[in-house]
């Protein structure tokens, strides 16, 4: 069984609404299409209050960038349903199945989520999360507990997070995963005009190899939301070649 390379990107599109205070889903469309990514994490793709329509439209999604939003239950097949849970989405390239979707609420001061989706790629079996945080440091914790007994509940299988940790430390507030998972910051990402904080985040077990992270710095997504994208090159190993030491 050879080795797998994957393009993996997060984004907290803001709703598409850039930093010009214009809310342009063409413009974080292009930005998508550019970044040619097999798995594409969002984060706020949805509006707040239900029936929380969609920032993006899931046809021109999938015309102009060919990626494709998992189901997790709440689209209504007439452009004015969620296009994920909770503002979180996952997108993928054509080609990757969906084996099992599954959107879950999170504790925490403000309503918050996060996605988990299993996948079939070229064979392979991987599960993908998706989450946005909250801004307290507190909520955070029993966040990523939750997520810790979401995942015990499950069998194992090689997994990857990604999404807005909102954690500005390096060093501190991520502990409850950081036995099981390896995590990759690719350098700041907010704001994305004059980014100094590292609020997004890519966290894999050792069945990943990371060949390389960081931000996407460009004009165009300096304008179109308050955070950079972060895009993560990474390889799924062969199950004899797990990294030793990052589980």
């Amino acid at each position: 069984m050879t080795p797998i390379e994957l393009r993996i990107a997060t984004w907290n599109i803001r709703k598409g609404k850039g930093t010009d205070r214009r809310r342009d889903p063409a413009r974080v469309l292009s930005v998508l299409a550019g970044m040619k990514a097999d798995v594409v994490l969002l984060q706020e793709a949805d509006f707040r209050l239900p029936p929380r329509p969609p920032a993006l439209a899931r046809e021109a999604l999938r015309r102009q960038t060919g990626l494709v939003a998992v189901d997790f239950g709440t689209g209504r097949g007439d452009g004015r349903g969620s296009l994920g849970w909770h503002g979180n989405a996952i997108l993928l390239r054509e080609g990757i199945e969906t084996i099992a979707a599954r959107g879950h609420d999170l504790p925490g001061l403000e309503p918050r989520g996060l996605i988990e989706a299993e996948l079939c790629i070229r064979g392979r079996t991987l599960r993908v999360i998706g989450v946005h945080l909250g801004l307290l440091r507190a909520s955070r914790r029993m966040q990523l507990s939750a997520l810790n007994r979401i995942l015990a509940e499950r069998p194992p299988l090689p997994t990857l997070i990604a999404g807005d940790f909102n954690e500005r430390s390096l060093s501190e507030g991520l502990g409850r995963i950081a036995r099981r998972f390896r995590i990759l910051s690719g350098g700041p990402t907010y704001h994305s005009r004059w980014p100094m904080f590292p609020l997004d985040r890519v966290a894999v077990t050792a069945e990943f190899d990371a060949l390389g992270i960081a931000p996407l710095r460009t004009d165009a997504t300096g304008q179109a939301s308050d955070h950079l994208p972060l895009v993560a090159d990474l390889r799924l190993l062969a199950p004899d070649q797990s990294i030793v030491g990052s589980t």
